[in-house]
C-alpha cells in the first residue's frame, strides 16, 4: 500500500501523489476499495440542446443582419465557424470525456490561427480578430454551458470549466484593448457571455466547487 510520509496516511488505489498534500507516495499500489462508477448522461439531451442552440444562433445572426444591415462576409463566415467549433467541442466531450478543457483551447487556437492566416492572404481587413476569434470563443463558452447543464461532470471539471470560460472571455477583450479590432461589439458580447457562463457554472455546483478548492488549497 502506498503511504504519504508528510501526512502519515496510507492511500489505497493507484494514486501517484497524496490526495491531501500532493506529495509523492512511496510503496506499492493496491486496488481501490471503491468501485468505478461511470458518469452517465443522456446523449439525446445533449444532441437536442446542441441542435436548439445552433438554431438559435443562426436565427440570431440572421436577425442581426436584418436589423443592423450587417452584410459583412466576415461576420457571416465567423458565425458558421463558431457553430462548427461548438459542435466539435461537444462531440469531443461526448466521445473523449478527458482533457476536454485542453482540447477546447487547442481547437480555438488552431481555428483562430487558420482564420488569421486566411485574413492575411485576403489582404487583411481584420475580420479574423474582429469577428472570427470572438465567435470561436463565444461558441466554446456555449459548448461549456451545454456540457455543464446537460452532462454529468465531476467537481474538478467544473473548476477547469470555470477557468476556461474566463480565459475564453478575456482573449477577445485583450485584442480590443490593443486596438486590433474594427468593431468592439463582438468582443464585448463575448466578454459578457463569459461572465454569464461563469455565473451559471458556479450556480450549478458552486458549493461543491468551493469545497474542492478549499481542500486543494488547504484553506
Amino acid at each position: 500500500m502506498r503511504r504519504c510520509a508528510q501526512c502519515a496516511v496510507d492511500v489505497e488505489g493507484h494514486w501517484m501523489r497524496c490526495p491531501l498534500c500532493a506529495a509523492p507516495l512511496a510503496g506499492e499500489a493496491v486496488p481501490s476499495p471503491l468501485p468505478a462508477v461511470p458518469l452517465n448522461f443522456s446523449r439525446r439531451r445533449v444532441w437536442k440542446a446542441l441542435f436548439l442552440t445552433s438554431l438559435a444562433v443562426i436565427l440570431a445572426s440572421f436577425l442581426a443582419q436584418l436589423l443592423f444591415r450587417a452584410a459583412d462576409i466576415g461576420l457571416v463566415r465567423s458565425v458558421w465557424l463558431g457553430l462548427t467549433a461548438m459542435w466539435l467541442v461537444v462531440l469531443m466531450a461526448v466521445r473523449k470525456r478527458r482533457n476536454v478543457a485542453k482540447g477546447t483551447v487547442y481547437l480555438v487556437v488552431l481555428i483562430g490561427l487558420v482564420c488569421v492566416y486566411w485574413d492575411y492572404l485576403g489582404g487583411w481587413d481584420g475580420w479574423s480578430l474582429t469577428y472570427a476569434v470572438p465567435a470561436l470563443c463565444a461558441a466554446a463558452i456555449i459548448a461549456v454551458l451545454i456540457m455543464v447543464r446537460v452532462m454529468r461532470t465531476e467537481v474538478g471539471e467544473h473548476i477547469l470549466y470555470s477557468g476556461l470560460t474566463v480565459l475564453l472571455g478575456l482573449a477577445p477583450l485583450v485584442f480590443l484593448v490593443l486596438g486590433w479590432v474594427t468593431n468592439p461589439v463582438p468582443s464585448v458580447v463575448c466578454g459578457a457571455l463569459s461572465i454569464c457562463a461563469l455565473v451559471v457554472v458556479q450556480a450549478a455546483r458552486g458549493a461543491e466547487v468551493r469545497h474542492e478548492l478549499a481542500k486543494r488549497l488547504h484553506v
